[in-house]
């Protein structure tokens, strides 16, 4: 009965949620969350979602938006092809979403080439990253600015303003990353995510919906 209480006023919240106002989503509460392929985290303040060989996400079950802001504080590691760290949005389901996210051992990579892949958009199932890089190189991802210590906390703005989605990092006024959505504009659900072999740490997410068309 508790937990159903729990949802319930959680679920007012949301219907009474007025245009602008800030939702800060509670990771302590397991009912308000829905895992994808990841193992079942420990219910605080900081999640810490752990390695699997697929991507996998935490979604907010309860709530959906089609413009917004979502902002949160990650940390993923200095470790090549081994920390993938970002948010979804506009997911329908496991396989239907938009995302953002980014590659940490390329922060300060030698390479300037993998700088430049620092920072990534994607929608699945039609526009992968490997598809994107392919078809249009250098349009879907970026290098990231001002350079975080990829060992370190940081924190990410991504802006839904559609058709366009732009990327911020630790409250710099410019994007490091601005593109066009690639998927239809249709409220959709928010997740934390982690790519293959990612051992990642998520704190203050906070959703900011707009009703701008």
């Amino acid at each position: 009965m508790k937990k159903r209480l729990i949802v319930f006023f959680f679920l007012i919240s949301l219907i009474a949620h007025p245009q602008g106002k800030l939702l800060r989503a509670d990771f302590k509460n397991p009912s308000l969350w829905l895992i994808y392929n990841k193992p079942t985290p420990v219910w605080k303040d900081t999640i810490e979602l752990d390695k699997t060989d697929n991507d996998g996400m935490m979604v907010l079950k309860d709530f959906e938006m089609t413009n917004g802001t979502i902002e949160f504080d990650v940390k993923g590691a200095n470790l090549l092809q081994q920390s993938f760290v970002g948010v979804a949005f506009n997911v329908q389901d496991s396989q239907t979403y938009e995302h953002v996210y980014f590659r940490p051992f390329n922060f300060m990579n030698a390479d300037t080439a993998r700088r430049s892949r620092a920072v990534q958009y994607a929608s699945l199932p039609d526009a992968p990253w490997f598809k994107l890089r392919g078809d249009f190189p250098g349009k879907y991802e970026n290098k990231v600015k001002p350079v975080p210590d990829p060992d370190d906390w940081f924190h990410a703005r991504v802006v839904v303003d559609r058709p366009f989605i732009r990327v911020y990092v630790n409250n710099h006024p410019v994007p490091c990353l601005e593109v066009k959505s690639l998927a239809p504009a249709r409220p959709g659900k928010i997740a934390i995510w982690a790519g293959p072999a990612t051992y990642a740490k998520f704190k203050n997410l906070v959703v900011t919906p707009s009703f701008n068309h």
